[in-house]
């Protein structure tokens, strides 16, 4: 059960802003409170605990700005043209923080990689994280992020800088080519999104 000594007028906000409903609270010493993906959040003076089965994604959002993030991204398309999906992960000392699929529109498997790059950096600026370590199982995409590969698709060049955009928005940032199988979760992601419809 984590206790967030923290402003609970800031946390309120910061909650508000991530779309997370503020309730009042059930008892005089309780300021507020929050429910979010199976845990509460209780205001208390000066700090907030989080009961629940997984409170990390709750944590997370009343963190105070910075902290590292690692960010794992998998896109696939089906056909290349075809049917594509994106998954993407993010992790940090306490555990899983935020991940999500979904079907996006038919493109090439390289779009599909980029498209959950940049879900992923978007989900990760939300949570305010000041380092993000990105990794993907896309070499193409990573060298191309990284400069070390030309980008000659327009396409693909336009997401390149969209992503570079995002990076520049953190403190700090590492994007890495990793092997499928350190990408699994990522991955298993994006292919369930395919059995969802």
């Amino acid at each position: 059960m984590p206790v967030i000594e923290c402003d609970v007028d800031n946390a309120r906000e910061r909650l508000t802003a991530a779309g997370v409903a503020i309730e009042p609270g059930n008892t005089d010493h309780e300021r507020w409170r929050a429910e979010r993906d199976g845990a509460t959040a209780v205001a208390y003076e000066g700090k907030v605990v989080i009961q629940g089965s997984d409170p990390t994604r709750l944590a997370a959002l009343l963190r105070e700005t910075g902290g590292r993030a690692h960010c794992y991204f998998d896109g696939a398309s089906r056909g290349n043209p075809g049917p594509a999906a994106i998954g993407w992960v993010i992790v940090t000392s306490e555990g899983i923080v935020d991940e999500g699929s979904e079907r996006i529109d038919d493109t090439t498997n390289n779009r599909a990689e980029y498209e959950a790059l940049l879900r992923v950096l978007g989900v990760a600026r939300e949570y305010d994280f000041g380092t993000a370590d990105v990794r993907g199982d896309s070499q193409l995409v990573v060298e191309q992020v990284r400069g070390a590969w030309n980008t000659n698709e327009p396409a693909l060049r336009e997401r390149r800088v969209r992503v570079r955009e995002l990076l520049d928005g953190f403190d700090d940032w590492s994007i890495e080519h990793v092997p499928r199988e350190a990408n699994d979760r990522a991955d298993g992601l994006a292919n369930e999104a395919f059995e969802d419809e």
